[in-house]
This record gives C-alpha cells, structure tokens and sequence, in this order.
C-alpha cells in the first residue's frame, strides 16, 4: 500500500508543482531560435556554476539522510559528475573559451536556485528535500527537452552539443525507483512533512523561474 501512496505522492507533488508555462519566457524563445546565441554562452556559463554546487549539497544530503533517502541523493551527485562531462561541449559549441569561463562572474539570478539546493543540504529533512527535487526535476526535464530541440533544429547543433540537455530530458527510471523508495520509507517511518516538501519544491520553482528570468536579461 505504501508502494502505491509514494508514487502517488511524487506524481501529485510533479503535477501540484508545476511551473505556469507562462512564467518562462526564454525556453520558448530558444525552442523557436529567436534567443540570442550570447545567451546560450551565458547558460553555459551559469551551469558551469550551478553543477559543482548541486553535487557537493546532493552528497551532503547523502550523507545526513538514512539509506534509502542516501542512495537518492547519491544517485543525483554522480549524474552531475556525468552532466559536467557534456556541458563542456554545449559550452564549446557557445563559443566559450576556458579564459571566459575563467573569468566569467555569475548572475545571482541564476545562482539563487543552487543557492537554495545548498541551503536544503543543510537544513531540510533529506525526505522532504526528495520531494521537492523530484517535482523541480520533472519541470526541469520538459525545458530541456525543448531546449534540445530548439538548438538541433534552429542553431545547428549537435548530438554532442545537445548531450547536456538530452541527459536530463531523459526519462530515468532508475532514479524515479530511488525516490519512490526513499519516501516510502519516510512514509513506513513518519519522516515526511508533506506540507514543508511543498514549501520547498515551491521555492525551489521560484527560484528556477529566476534563474530563466536571468539568462533572459543577458544582454
């Protein structure tokens, strides 16, 4: 029966969570290749940023959560070890130079989310984080899927150029299995604070919107 509820928890968590479309103005702009290239620059550029902060907050919830919440968490930091591999030929296709990505000061737009992914490794229940990085990853892969999409067909870019996007658009169900068991574990053990999951997975919503708002200003 658990089994049931947790899934039902992360699929209404994902559906409760979602962004308004509306409130991103740049994925639809590169999905129809209306978006300046120097901002595709600056998204590379603000990731190389943003994925070293994610790893190191994931492996710190691994190593506060209890075993099924930590293979989650541990699951997310090896995915960024792998989504760093293919940012750095999206950041080449850009036409970022080491010396720019160097130099490059990031927007504290776009670094509010990681940010906030830091402050729940320190303060969140490692369950209730599950949730709200869960319903966040959902949204998350839909832009990336359109992202893809928008550089293959109006930019001229690559499979080795579009990898980045193409690996969180994916679906996982390796991942998917792991957060369902780690908040069915919370459920056998009364861990799971539903309301402050949704607290979170509505601020980290906010704070990806941000981040999008951001990269749109570059100029």
């Amino acid at each position: 029966m658990n089994a049931v509820t947790a899934e039902d928890l992360l699929d209404n968590a994902a559906r409760t969570l979602a962004p308004d479309p509306a409130d991103n103005a740049l994925v639809p702009l590169i999905e129809r290749g209306e978006a300046p290239r120097e901002t595709l620059a600056v998204l590379a550029l603000e990731q190389q940023w943003v994925i070293p902060a994610d790893r190191t907050a994931f492996r710190h919830l691994a190593d506060r959560a209890d075993p099924a919440s930590a293979a989650f968490f541990a699951a997310l930091a090896a995915g960024e070890d792998l989504a760093e591999h293919r940012l750095s030929a999206f950041a080449r296709a850009c036409g970022v130079s080491p010396e720019r990505s160097r130099t490059y000061v990031p927007r504290p737009g776009c670094q509010a989310y990681p940010a906030y992914v830091a402050w729940l490794s320190l303060n969140a229940s490692p369950p209730d984080a599950v949730v709200a990085l869960t319903a966040d990853f959902s949204a998350w892969g839909g832009c990336c899927a359109r992202i893809a999409d928008g550089l293959r067909t109006h930019y001229g870019f690559g499979d080795e150029a579009c990898a980045f996007f193409d690996l969180f658009a994916e679906p996982s169900p390796e991942l998917d299995a792991r957060a369902t068991a780690a908040v069915r574990a919370a459920l056998d053990t009364g861990a799971l604070d539903l309301d402050l999951a949704r607290t979170h997975g509505r601020l980290l919503q906010a704070y990806e919107a941000l981040f999008w708002d951001s990269l749109r200003a570059a100029p």
